[in-house]
């Protein structure tokens, strides 16, 4: 995931202006060192890791601005962060050996190997296919479940048989929806047909052949490591350090955690056709398979008056697809707690880029573009400087979205029953029970699958209470819960509204249960 926009990081599918015929630049790495200081002197961001290989080795790796906000430790090329998202080219990878042993077709039934495996349709559920769950395309809407994983303590298996309850987005292989569920899904399907689970073959098919000493698949890891930097929640105007949170459930979809050294080691390979060192981990055709567009997105405006670079984008297998000016470009973004990412391929340069930070901030993808115009000969342009105001406008309306409701308060008005009245369990077959109980002439509010998903209740309006959360959360602040009243004054629902990008809690069912 990423906020505020995790989906435009996901498909990191900007169109830029095509540039002059011209001689090709040669990219100066001392340019680029100025200008990855300058934009983070101008971003508000703690720190970001950043390395550029091409033509089959590392070229340039640094760190910039440090592991924890006020603090001087420095971060560098072997700081560890979540990669979170781009993790899910890791998965699509770890299948695709599965197909190459014969074990596995990208166009098998999910049902055929996880007979628990259902959606909204029977016919969508009986028809899904291997390569349906990687490229975004069963019908589910972007980040649609997000809440069954986030601090629950359901495993991939519970999540994968829960997601029955999610609502249809759009027709089944007609749209997209970006869903960390379906690769929580391809996860199970590894551990089902491969015999591990994704957090033994990630470790034993990937991090030991390449050498990726430092990366770890699990919080839990981290226990004892040095050179690790710290989330950050970016909230009017500070970044707030805040705890790393567990992702293990939903590993497949975004659970890696590395060094921008490390992860060089994975793009060399990637640009090598899937290999490294003499060591093979997927055939050439599995990867033609996953850098194929397999869920085409529509073509960006100005495409045939010959100003726009990109003519064609889409979703392969794991990995975001589009053209800039005629080259292939493979790409992806990643969103975790307090933490964003961006890597990009070019094969045909052999050129690869990757950016990790420690922040909640649109600065990774703006250097990406930068370091691609340096080697592509392109115009140079501030990307960062220009994308700077943007990404405050959109906190100011972030934060702007989370007033709107206490903004809106209608004054002197009471609750229409007295508190013991609100008081319960509430919930519903996705995700389970909440309870609000009473406590010193107060409501509080409890998710149970998650336990750091408490709140106090402060009245509003009405049947409505602003939700105050105890503990400080990535995604989101306050938000509102209505109670729903019967025609005889019943309590009978209760409606969670929790203005954020990601976590989408109106897709909790919260009925009364007695």
């Amino acid at each position: 995931m990423t906020a505020p926009r995790l989906f435009a990081a996901a498909l990191f599918a900007f169109c830029s202006v095509l540039p002059p015929a011209a001689a090709r630049q040669t990219a100066d790495p001392a340019a680029l060192d100025a200008y990855f200081a300058r934009a983070k002197s101008e971003w508000p961001v703690p720190g970001f890791s950043i390395a550029i290989v091409k033509d089959g080795r590392i070229v340039f790796e640094k760190g910039y601005g440090v592991r924890r906000d006020g603090t001087p430790e420095p971060v560098d090329e072997h700081t560890l962060y979540a990669i979170a998202s781009n993790s899910k080219a890791f998965t699509a990878a770890a299948l695709a050996q599965l197909v190459d042993e014969g074990r596995l077709s990208w166009d098998d039934r999910v049902v055929d190997h996880l007979p628990w495996f259902r959606l909204y349709d029977e016919y969508v559920t009986q028809d899904t296919r291997i390569r349906d769950l990687l490229s975004h395309r069963v019908g589910l809407g972007t980040f649609s479940g997000d809440l069954l994983w986030y601090g629950t303590p359901y495993t991939a298996e519970d999540i994968v048989r829960r997601i029955r309850h999610l609502p249809q987005a759009y027709p089944f292989r007609a749209g997209y929806g970006y869903s960390n569920v379906s690769f929580v899904a391809a996860g199970e399907v590894l551990r089902v047909v491969g015999g591990k689970g994704w957090h033994d073959v990630i470790e034993d098919r990937f991090f030991a052949p390449l050498g990726m000493t430092r990366s770890v698949t699990s919080v839990s890891d981290l226990a004892g490591r040095e050179n690790v930097a710290t989330p950050h929640k970016i909230e009017r105007g500070s970044n707030l350090p805040i705890e790393w949170y567990n992702w293990d459930a939903m590993g497949a979809a975004g659970g890696i955690i590395s060094s921008v050294h490390d992860m060089s080691q994975w793009l060399i390979a990637q640009l090598n056709g899937g290999e490294k060192d003499g060591v093979r981990l997927f055939s050439a055709a599995a990867q033609r398979q996953m850098w194929t567009v397999h869920n085409p997105f529509g073509l960006p405006g100005g495409y045939l008056d010959g100003v726009i670079a990109t003519k064609f984008r889409g979703y392969g297998l794991g990995w975001s697809i589009r053209d800039l000016d005629g080259r292939l470009v493979l790409s992806h973004g990643g969103g975790y707690d307090g933490m964003y990412s961006q890597v990009a391929l070019v094969p045909e340069e052999d050129l690869g880029v990757v950016v990790l930070t420690n922040g909640m901030t649109d600065i990774a993808g703006p250097l990406v573009n930068r370091v691609l115009d340096a080697y592509l000969g392109r115009p140079e342009r501030d990307w960062a400087g220009e994308a700077l105001p943007g990404f405050l406008r959109s906190r100011e309306e972030f934060h702007a979205r989370q007033d709107a409701a206490e903004d809106a308060r209608i004054p002197g008005t009471r609750p229409s029953l007295p508190l013991s009245a609100y008081t319960g369990t509430y919930g519903g077959p996705m995700y389970g029970d909440a309870t609000v109980t009473e406590a010193n002439g107060r409501l509080v509010l409890s998710l149970l699958p998650n336990p750091d998903l408490v709140a106090d209740l402060e009245h509003l309006h009405l049947d409505t209470w602003i939700i105050r959360w105890r503990k400080e959360l990535a995604w989101f602040g306050k938000g509102t819960a209505q109670f729903v009243l019967d025609p005889v004054g019943k309590v009978v629902e209760m409606k969670l509204d929790v203005p954020n990008d990601d976590l989408w809690f109106h897709e909790l069912e919260m009925r009364r249960r007695d």
